[in-house]
């Protein structure tokens, strides 16, 4: 088979278990017989090594130009200019769901949300030349992993962790309302009856009364006190967004005889509304992607091939980030009877396979990981980032694995990568116009509303106590990065970009079963010096 372009050395390398160094792909392209000089550099590879070194091919080319000057032959170039054949055919596309436009989600008005969303998209012209990443510098790079919980769980499930984990979350989520209310601890409202107060506090319970109200309890370090929010309330509106052990602000009047507080206005911890991003200085770009489940007979290798030879086209020579927010694999015994639906029954085979798929990414391109709850992690969150073990099975790419969740910088913006399995929650729990399957930005939205990617304890979701909350979200992300729910969904926050990227599995009967129609093959582009966002699709 002629290796005329870029994409097909570098997939043929991945299928002989090597990765190459972008030099080294364009100097095999552009030998006389690539073939040749490609076997002859694997042949020449230390048998234990994961690259194909630049050097090692530069020297199989120096010994054949030896040869041909022995051999009274003339030498070609054996060094292309990087325009190789075009690969591929790419789809540029909004789904549905999605808010704002293909072009950019510059628009964002002051509550947050960006305007309606566009319909798919129509193809492009098929193939790019193959773009010349080898001349591409790396100097520029700068990415730092913050807040991983890997290496840092002390939990043992004892009560007193739990009770550490929610003194620590209502301590950093009080601070963040303490700026607007003057609070008052439970065990002092009392003293006051009639008087103006206001209370953070976590809810432990809302209910309606016979008369169409709503009495929440709400709880600090010294006890619990009901506070009532009648129906003719403008806040009334936003009591059905209240989750049990979220922390939340009130402000209003004690009754007379001081056993209940008359709430007139209500608080979440928020995005200020002042937030603005920060940029990268200069062009830069990051794919976004989620739920591969390599394993799942309905894992979509021909899209992810199609993705793959597009990231080596000069139209994607801009990418030099890929963040996969979980579900690497589709796992064993996650789902009932999900083994009748498994191209591969071993795990570790899984990932094996995954990592050949990973090979055919450009090396140059940096990779960040995070696992999802059908990876082989605990499943209880936080979730520590993958062991030695597997991180030595996907090694060949050198990513950097991290934790779920975990805040990585790139370039100056802060990128919040978070599986996402607490959506389904936040689906469950609100309101179909505050949280849907159709629209999984709704409930991001909710998550940094709450400023915390897990709010309620006590459901479908595990939770791992620590001595401290690594699910409260500290510091405003400049991007939030979800997967788990298959589905694509972007939108703008109160000028945080939230985006769930979708997935690369095909329906399974699984999810036919329970009504989930997934979006396959997206890859939501993100420049990192404008935050505009451009929607591929691959299949």
């Amino acid at each position: 088979m002629p290796l005329e372009s870029s994409t097909r050395i570098a997939r043929e390398l991945a299928g002989r278990g090597y990765n190459a160094d972008p030099e080294a792909v364009t100097l095999i392209a552009g030998a006389e017989d690539p073939e040749a000089i490609l076997a002859a550099a694997v042949d020449a590879t230390p048998a234990d090594a994961l690259v194909v070194e630049t050097d090692v091919v530069k020297d199989v080319l120096a010994t054949q130009a030896a040869a041909n000057r022995e051999n009274g032959e003339s030498e070609d170039p054996t060094v292309s200019t990087g325009d190789g054949g075009a690969v591929g055919s790419s789809q540029t596309a909004v789904a549905p769901e999605a808010e704002g436009s293909v072009s950019g989600m510059a628009a964002a008005d002051a509550g947050g949300e960006s305007g309606p969303a566009t319909g798919p998209g129509d193809d492009v012209a098929g193939g790019s030349a193959v773009a010349d990443r080898a001349n591409r510098s790396t100097a520029n790079r700068d990415l730092e992993i913050l807040g991983d919980i890997t290496g840092e769980s002390t939990g043992t499930g004892d009560y007193s962790d739990f009770v550490e984990m929610f003194r620590d979350r209502y301590e950093r989520l009080s601070k963040k309302l303490r700026g607007r209310v003057t609070h008052r601890p439970t065990n002092r409202l009392e003293s006051d009856p009639g008087g103006e107060a206001a209370i953070i506090g976590m809810v432990d319970d809302v209910r309606s009364t016979a008369n169409g109200h709503w009495l929440i309890d709400l709880e600090d370090f010294n006890g619990t006190f009901p506070v009532l929010i009648t129906k003719d309330r403008a806040i009334a509106d936003q009591v059905d967004e209240l989750l049990t052990d979220e922390v939340i602000a009130v402000e209003g009047t004690i009754a007379d005889d001081g056993g209940i507080l008359f709430v007139d206005e209500l608080h979440f911890p928020e995005v200020p509304r002042t937030f603005q991003p920060s940029t990268a200085d200069r062009h830069v770009q990051a794919a976004l992607i989620s739920d591969i489940h390599v394993g799942s007979q309905e894992f979509e290798a021909d899209a992810w091939n199609r993705f793959a030879d597009w990231l080596h086209t000069e139209e994607a020579e801009h990418i030099e980030y890929l963040l996969i927010a979980g579900d690497m694999v589709e796992g064993v015994g996650v789902y009932p009877d999900q083994d009748e639906e498994l191209s591969i029954v071993d795990v570790y085979e899984q990932y094996e396979t995954f990592a050949e798929h990973l090979k055919a990414v450009p090396a140059d391109v940096e990779i960040v990981m995070i696992p999802g709850n059908h990876d082989a992690v605990r499943l209880a969150e936080p979730q520590p980032a993958f062991d030695e073990e597997l991180r030595e099975i996907m090694s060949a790419h050198d990513a950097r694995i991290t934790g779920n969740p975990s805040t990585v910088e790139i370039e100056g913006v802060s990128f919040l990568l978070y599986h996402g399995v607490s959506l389904d929650e936040m689906i469950a729990e609100l309101p179909e116009e505050k949280a849907n399957y159709d629209e999984p930005q709704k409930p991001m939205y909710q998550l940094l509303k709450k400023r915390h990617v897990a709010p309620q304890y006590g459901g479908h979701m595990r939770l791992a106590p620590e001595k401290e909350d690594y699910l409260v979200i500290d510091e405003v992300p400049d991007v939030f990065h979800t997967g788990h729910v298959h589905k694509l969904g972007y939108g703008k926050y109160r000028n945080v970009l939230a985006i769930n990227s979708g997935c690369w599995q095909a329906q399974t009967d699984f999810q036919r079963s329970v009504n989930i129609d997934p979006d396959v093959a997206y890859a939501p582009i993100v420049d990192l010096d404008t935050l505009d966002v451009t929607i591929r699709k691959f299949r």
